[in-house]
């Protein structure tokens, strides 16, 4: 259990794409039991206080998770997004709630016995994934119970269901990505995953665990230390940032962030990247 804690300590995934948008939508997160804590990074929800003006898109960053969600007025109709190397974006429209839970990452896989590979890079009807699961949210979950008893319901699901699989899985993968982690992405993964496994294998059971490849991972851990650390352009230019953390040169950098981003640095984080 000490790895599986460790990736906690080494990751803060961040979601910022509804700062400051619009101040009558509100997202929150909210962490399980502590016993879920190695392995559930957190509960979500994402709603409107009141009808919005006009039809909100809401844009979702890689973050190295896999997360389930749901609109809470239609609990029948729960999806998992897999790890993902671009950014995503849903039109929610002018009043929504939506509930989420979002696994730390190899997590999912060890939990429910699928390959997150079946998932990179899209969403998928989470009753086609993990039926069980799906009509446990139909059933138990609605519009009138607030997230506190939503995350008590759904802590004493995933406690029993903890309680009944065995999730400790390769230590090495889990190695692996504690490595990525504690890192912040910056490793060459040829020389720096000295796990006991060859190249060919990570790569395996990264797709297996994770969803994609170790490189790939790398690149979405830095674009999130970034975010986490809410670095300036000013800071980013005067510093050694973009070595340190692997970007050939600022071009590179911009292309990347607008890969994971939908939008350029400059608009971002407040200056313009020229």
């Amino acid at each position: 259990m000490k790895l599986l804690s460790n990736l906690r300590q080494h990751f803060i995934p961040v979601q910022p794409a509804v700062k400051g948008v619009d101040k009558n939508i509100i997202y929150r997160e909210i962490v399980p039991d502590i016993k879920l804590q190695p392995f559930i990074y957190c509960y979500w929800e994402l709603r409107t206080s009141q009808d919005l003006a006009s039809s909100f898109d809401y844009k979702v960053v890689p973050d190295g998770c896999i997360d389930i969600f749901f609109p809470l007025e239609k609990p029948d109709q729960s999806y998992v997004m897999g790890f993902h190397n671009l950014y995503k974006e849903y039109t929610l429209g002018h009043s929504f709630q939506y509930v989420g839970i979002r696994f730390l990452p190899t997590i999912f896989p060890r939990f429910f016995g699928i390959s997150a590979d079946e998932i990179n890079n899209r969403s998928e009807a989470l009753e086609n994934v993990v039926p069980a699961v799906a009509s446990f949210i139909s059933t138990h979950l609605s519009p009138d119970k607030p997230l506190l008893t939503i995350k008590n319901t759904l802590d004493r699901y995933f406690l029993n269901h903890l309680a009944q699989t065995d999730v400790i899985g390769d230590q090495r993968v889990i190695e692996a990505v504690r490595i990525i982690l504690e890192n912040a992405g910056t490793i060459s993964v040829a020389r720096d995953l000295n796990t006991g496994l060859s190249r060919r294998q990570l790569r395996r059971l990264f797709r297996v665990f994770v969803g994609g490849a170790p490189k790939s991972f790398c690149k979405v851990i830095r674009f999130q230390y970034i975010l986490k650390k809410n670095f300036t352009l000013k800071h980013i230019r005067k510093s050694n940032l973009l070595d340190d953390a692997g970007y050939y040169d600022q071009a590179h950098f911009i292309k990347e962030f607008r890969d994971f981003y939908g939008d350029s640095p400059g608009q971002v984080l407040g200056q313009d990247c020229n």
